[in-house]
């Protein structure tokens, strides 16, 4: 279910992947066995994010190649304001890879590189390199945060909703800021 939903958000955005892969390790913090269930998240978390931003990548290669563009590629330009992209652009230009690394870590991040590479033309396999790196990341800093709030507290449930609450704050958080300094 984990591996589903993690593609799944990572092809719709919707979807918090994040608290769903901090979820999961305060539940497999309190297994039986426990760093081995912690493993298992981390594999199958890492892995589904790298199938979702390949998917989605390969789906916009497809609309910048087409004549008429895609619908893929037309959602992925409309979650990327302008100026968010040209950062992304510059980034990507004195950075490479490392870059791609970090926008995953960082909330709303990937979509502007990703289409910055997608406009770049970088080959899907070049990109997947850089991916590699961005989803193990990834993966590991929400289990840490799932971690964290599974061993503070006694009760699964309570770890949980710790993991949500700094989950959503981390990624609610810059949006919010954002919005604030454009109304300003």
């Amino acid at each position: 279910m984990l591996f589903a939903l993690v593609v799944l958000g990572a092809l719709v955005p919707v979807v918090p992947t994040g608290a769903l892969v901090s979820t999961a390790a305060v539940v497999a913090l309190h297994q039986n066995v426990p760093a081995l269930s912690l493993a298992v998240v981390f594999l199958v978390a890492a892995s589904a994010a790298f199938v979702g931003d390949l998917s989605l990548y390969w789906l916009g290669v497809r609309g910048v190649r087409s004549e008429h563009g895609s619908k893929w590629l037309d959602a992925l330009r409309k979650r990327a304001p302008q100026h968010r992209l040209e950062q992304a652009r510059n980034k990507l230009e004195n950075h490479r890879s490392q870059v791609l690394t970090l926008s995953r870590l960082v909330p709303a991040g990937r979509i502007p590189v990703m289409l910055a590479c997608l406009l770049a033309k970088m080959p899907l396999r070049r990109f997947a390199r850089g991916d590699v790196p961005a989803c193990l990341a990834w993966a590991a800093a929400y289990q840490l945060i799932g971690v964290l709030g599974g061993s503070l507290f006694a009760r699964p449930w309570q770890g949980v909703a710790a993991a949500i609450a700094v989950t959503l704050l981390i990624s609610g958080v810059p949006s919010l800021w954002r919005r604030v300094r454009r109304s300003a």
